[in-house]
């Protein structure tokens, strides 16, 4: 089996992001979202990325018009039933992304293979509301999805062989780097990653040092780009706890536990970057 049409289910960052560099290497992209408005916003999203490329002279104005050629935007599901591979990119729920998985596998024709871009969730639960296991996997991107390599490939229980090979040639065509991984809670950046993100906000809430302080204590004593509430703060702090949450429920283990000022700044819609107002505050 060969890839070469490509959908996506939901049209924000994420999905935005895989769909910029899937066009980017000539695949065709159809970008599916709830509403107009979100689909008109992941579209303007990949339009203005590219005119920022033209204008910095890192793309010519003509490969800008071969990609967007490749690329369209739908709210109906219907539209992706020619796809050879879909992947879901919409809200960190369980429950959201079967809704999607069950309507998808009975949308799209048996070959077609459907990745879901969860960074936390089980691949074999999701895996369950299809006809078709075997022909559903884990492709998570990481954000941003132009910029950052990495893409984790997640085999769940049932998950094919073929379905692996064909993936890890799709990724490895998008000039990303593969890393094979068992369905267990998040899988390998994020089972490390948190842990660290944790340790950042509780001492932040126990009056170890400023927000200021601990971000530049981690990035200058260990050469990392971004310190631990900064990275909160670009993740988005809803998704950062959903996550510690899902990994502590299946771990059970203090180290992913989120500490209350979390939850307490998630409530308060500080969310980080995306609101303007996080760990840091943003203009």
């Amino acid at each position: 089996m060969e890839i070469k049409k490509v959908g996506l289910v939901g049209a924000g960052q994420m999905g935005s992001g895989i769909a910029q560099v899937c066009i980017q290497a000539g695949y065709d992209i159809v970008i599916q979202d709830v509403a107009d408005k979100f689909v008109e916003k992941g579209l303007n999203g990949i339009k203005s990325n590219f005119k920022r490329a033209v204008d910095k002279g890192k793309m010519t104005a003509e490969a800008s018009a071969a990609a967007l050629s490749h690329l369209r935007g739908t709210t109906s599901l219907d539209d992706l039933k020619d796809r050879d591979l879909v992947i879901e990119a919409v809200i960190e729920n369980m429950a959201e992304k079967k809704k999607v998985f069950a309507a998808l596998d009975k949308v799209c024709a048996p070959q077609t293979i459907l990745a879901s871009n969860t960074s936390a969730l089980a691949i074999t639960e999701m895996a369950a509301a299809t006809q078709r296991p075997q022909k559903v996997l884990g492709l998570h991107f990481f954000n941003p999805v132009p910029v950052l390599q990495l893409v984790e490939i997640v085999r769940a229980l049932s998950t094919s062989d073929e379905t692996i090979a064909v993936s890890k040639k799709f990724v490895e065509s998008l000039g990303k780097t593969p890393a094979m991984c068992k369905d267990l809670p998040g899988f390998i950046a994020n089972r490390a990653l948190f842990p660290y993100l944790m340790e950042g906000i509780k001492m932040l809430e126990s009056g170890v040092a400023t927000a200021e302080d601990i971000d530049n204590g981690c990035k200058l004593g260990y050469n990392l780009p971004m310190g631990p509430l900064a990275v909160c703060d670009l993740i988005g702090l809803d998704t950062v706890l959903f996550i510690a949450n899902s990994m502590f429920s299946e771990f059970r283990d203090p180290k992913f536990a989120p500490p209350p000022l979390l939850a307490r700044m998630v409530t308060a819609g500080q969310l980080g970057r995306k609101t303007g107002k996080g760990f840091f505050t943003y203009s």
